[in-house]
């Protein structure tokens, strides 16, 4: 059970709830193998968008990950360098 969890968690982390232009169909996607791969790499930046109840009160929670409000997007997403590969996710 905990693993079917965890697995559900990071197949989240295409997800992305944002108040702009951006489609889905334009959002590259990762695998859960391919999240694990770059966990810990100085060019990425892994933000956890999940709403604050949901993020507050949950047991999983990527090692690392920046929590970033999704409702202010407009205010967080120009502070990160345009080098660094951003991962958001949210379940």
């Amino acid at each position: 059970m905990k693993r079917k969890k965890i697995i559900l968690f990071f197949l989240a982390v295409a997800l992305l709830v944002v108040s702009g232009p951006v489609l889905a169909a334009d959002v590259p996607r990762m695998t859960v193998d391919e999240l694990k791969a770059v966990l810990g790499n100085d060019n990425v930046v892994v933000l956890d968008v999940r709403s604050g109840r949901d993020w507050r009160s949950s047991e999983f929670k990527i090692q690392g990950a920046k929590r970033a409000d999704p409702g202010k997007i407009n205010t967080w997403a120009g502070t990160y360098p345009k080098d660094k590969t951003l991962v958001l996710y949210c379940a």
